[in-house]
């Protein structure tokens, strides 16, 4: 997995963009939110990135922060949410502006966005308003996706569960059902996989 890129950007053409690394030339779409802080052609730029592996490409996605690439994991594990209706997401509303959507129920708002429909916007208020409740819970997070926040034991718990199939609302659940303390990751996994056995 490509975890991240640093180089000469030689092409921008949004969402496109190509970044020269140890004279090798990387295609990345990246949303607007990331495009519009890019510095000019030819300067260097470090990016987080997102492989994308499909049956006839493998597409790799660039963002400025942790906050913009963490959503656009989340999005992609939401029902009929792929690649491109996350990348107009994050185009069209900034990370915060989106928990505050999601939060508030405000359909109408992500509607505004291109190629999100009402299913679809009621849909994306479901299935993150656990994710995002999750993060919230952090120490010290400001909003409910914290700008740069450290992936906590707790979150990659959650990650995994819905991994494993559990839905969001269901991992969180569980991991509340664990309890205070410190746990690492695994410990937390294990603790809620015995309590979804015993429900």
């Amino acid at each position: 997995m490509i975890g991240s890129l640093q180089g000469r950007i030689t092409g921008k053409s949004p969402p496109q963009l190509l970044i020269e690394v140890n004279g090798v030339g990387y295609e990345l779409e990246v949303p607007m939110s990331t495009f519009f802080h890019l510095p000019a052609l030819g300067a260097d730029v470090r990016l987080l990135t997102h492989l994308v592996v499909r049956e006839d490409a493998h597409v790799l996605y660039g963002f400025a922060t942790e906050p913009e690439r963490r959503l656009f994991r989340n999005l992609l594990r939401v029902s009929g949410v792929g690649p491109k209706i996350a990348l107009a997401l994050l185009s069209g509303i900034s990370v915060e502006a989106f928990a505050r959507c999601v939060e508030n129920e405000d359909i109408a708002a992500l509607t505004h966005v291109p190629g999100i429909g009402r299913k679809t916007a009621e849909r994306l208020i479901i299935e993150m308003r656990d994710r995002l409740k999750l993060m919230e819970k952090l120490p010290g997070a400001a909003t409910p996706v914290a700008a740069n926040a450290a992936r906590t034991p707790e979150m990659e718990a959650f990650d995994a569960l819905v991994g494993l199939g559990c839905r969001p609302a269901e991992a969180t659940r569980l991991l509340q059902a664990v309890g205070p303390g410190t746990h690492s990751t695994e410990e937390l996994i294990r603790r809620a996989l015995q309590a979804a056995a015993r429900d």
